[in-house]
Formats: structure tokens, C-alpha cells, sequence
């Protein structure tokens, strides 16, 4: 799995109150391996708008298969008013594993928190999902990969814990991020489907089997952003001023052409350099759904 294919998902950023906690929970536990670690530059926390993240810790991880995708773990402390899956913005990052039901039984008395055991889903054999939440409230899905879906390919985990391979936005207006993903990166439409969400379900206290529509952003085969509509109940995520949302706060996607997008960036790119970046121009913007994206330009 290498940098030069449009749309991949690079990384999955966490805002966690914790961080040798978090560490111990991803790299211990999860078997995740450390890919570097320091506090975040005042630049780089500029480029997101989030200016007091600057001399923030944080721990850089990347799955044993080798995988080009990492997860970074940025310190900051909880926001009292966030409850997971109620708002708007990055509600969860899908992660592909070994064997969902031996992962149930090593997170238990972890830090991570499951709220959905390994349970499958009607109409859909193709995986195997569990949900847990982390210490930064942040959502994870563990799904076992069975086969490949009617119009896209789903990957086979590597290792243990692999790689994040698709990341699901909440939205209030579903067609219309659709459509933002689509022109500005790119990106193409994949299924629709209508299932009996038990996660939102429980978050907005609605009743077993009501079902919330979601569409698949993919390009290719390769599917990306799962896009959630969601109750009207849901509101905007609240965040401490000049830095990052809480949970699961930013997502990294590599992209052909930054200038092509026509978007309006937080700041100028940059090149940057690292394991993540590796020399290439970076910007970021915050999406429709008020959701944090960071964009790494292949050419």
C-alpha cells in the first residue's frame, strides 16, 4: 500500500486527555507501532486553525502490515459538552482487523470502552463489526473482513489491527456533502443504503429498527467517506477555542492536485516533512459538515 493513489486515507487524527494512556491502549495493546512522537509545531497547528495546539504532545502510530496509514493521538483535555455520535463532523474511524472476536476479548478492562460487541449485520455478510470509544470518546469500528462489497473492494487485514480504510461523517444534509466530496476532491458516488443504525439509534434514544440512509464516497473501488444523515436532534460538535474538535478530530486524505480542488484552505500549503507527510504539499479546511480534513498532494 503506497502514497500515490488518490483519495487514501493517510491518517486519522484523535484528540485524547491522555497520552501515554492513549499509548498504552494503541501501541500495547492494539499492537500498533510507534512512528513518531513530540509536540505539534506552531505552524502546523496554524494550518488548522487550532493555534493553541501548538507544544501539544502527541504519538504518531502505524499498523505492523506495513500499511500506509497512521493514527496520531494529539493531547487535549475532554470538552464536558461532548457526547460521542450526537453531532455533526468525523463520527468514527473504520478500522480493518484479524479477527473481530479475539480483539472483543483483549480490549476488555482496557481503556477502550466497547459499545457494540461483534455482531453482524443483516444484509450485509460481507464483515464483521465492534464498536468501542477510547479515552478522548473517540469511536472505532474493528471490522472483519470477509469479501468485498457489490461496488467496492474492502480490505483484508495485514496485521492484528491494520489500517483505517473508511471513516464515516455525520452530516445534516446528506446529498449536499455528497456532492461538496465529489466536485472539490474528486471523489465518486458509491451505494446507498438504508439500515437499522443501533449506534445512532442508542445515541438519539430512537426506537430498535428506525433506519438512517448513508452513502458511500469512494474512488474506484476503494471506498473512503461513509456519509451519515443524521437526526435533527444532532448539533454542531463543541470544541475548547484554538483547538482541535474532540473524539476523532480530523481526517488526512491524500489527493492528486491541491490546486485543482478550488478549496479554501485554512492556510497556504506547505511541504512538510515526516512519515506522515514525507515532503509533499499539505492544507487543510474545514468541510460542510464542519468537519476538520487535512489534504497530503500526491504530485
Amino acid at each position: 500500500m503506497t502514497f500515490d493513489r488518490h483519495g487514501r486515507i493517510k491518517c486519522g487524527t484523535v484528540s485524547t486527555p491522555d497520552l501515554d494512556a492513549a499509548l498504552a491502549d494503541y501501541r500495547d495493546l492494539l499492537g500498533l507501532e510507534l512512528a513518531g512522537r513530540g509536540e505539534i509545531e506552531p505552524d502546523l497547528a496554524a494550518s488548522w486553525g487550532t493555534p493553541k495546539v501548538a507544544g501539544q504532545r502527541y504519538a504518531l502510530l502505524r499498523p505492523q502490515s506495513g500499511a500506509a496509514g497512521f493514527i496520531r493521538l494529539v493531547e487535549a483535555p475532554l470538552h464536558t459538552d461532548f457526547v460521542p455520535m450526537r453531532t455533526y463532523g468525523w463520527a468514527a474511524f473504520e478500522i480493518t482487523v484479524r479477527d473481530v472476536y479475539d480483539l472483543a476479548e483483549r480490549v476488555k478492562g482496557s481503556g477502550f470502552e466497547t459499545i457494540g460487541p461483534p455482531k453482524e449485520i443483516a444484509g450485509m455478510p460481507q464483515f464483521i463489526p465492534m464498536q468501542v470509544l477510547g479515552r478522548g470518546r473517540e469511536m472505532l469500528y474493528f471490522n472483519q473482513v470477509r469479501s468485498d462489497m457489490p461496488t467496492s473492494d474492502l480490505p483484508r487485514a495485514g496485521s492484528d489491527v491494520d489500517h483505517i480504510f473508511i471513516v464515516i461523517l455525520a452530516t445534516p444534509d446528506r446529498a449536499a456533502t455528497m456532492e461538496h466530496l465529489k466536485t472539490r476532491l474528486g471523489f465518486e458516488e458509491g451505494g446507498t443504503y438504508s439500515v437499522n443504525y443501533t449506534m445512532i439509534n442508542k445515541a438519539f434514544g430512537l426506537a430498535d429498527g428506525t433506519e438512517t440512509t448513508i452513502s458511500m464516497i469512494q474512488h474506484q473501488r476503494m471506498p473512503i467517506v461513509e456519509v451519515d444523515d443524521y437526526p435533527d436532534a444532532a448539533r454542531p460538535r463543541a470544541r475548547h477555542d484554538g483547538m482541535l474538535p474532540p473524539g476523532n478530530a480530523m481526517v488526512t486524505l491524500a489527493v492528486e492536485d491541491l490546486d485543482a480542488t478550488g478549496l479554501d484552505f485554512i492556510a497556504p500549503p506547505t511541504r512538510r516533512e515526516g512519515p506522515l507527510y514525507a515532503g509533499r504539499r499539505v492544507a487543510a479546511f474545514v468541510g460542510s459538515a464542519g468537519e476538520l480534513t487535512e489534504l497530503i498532494e500526491l504530485r
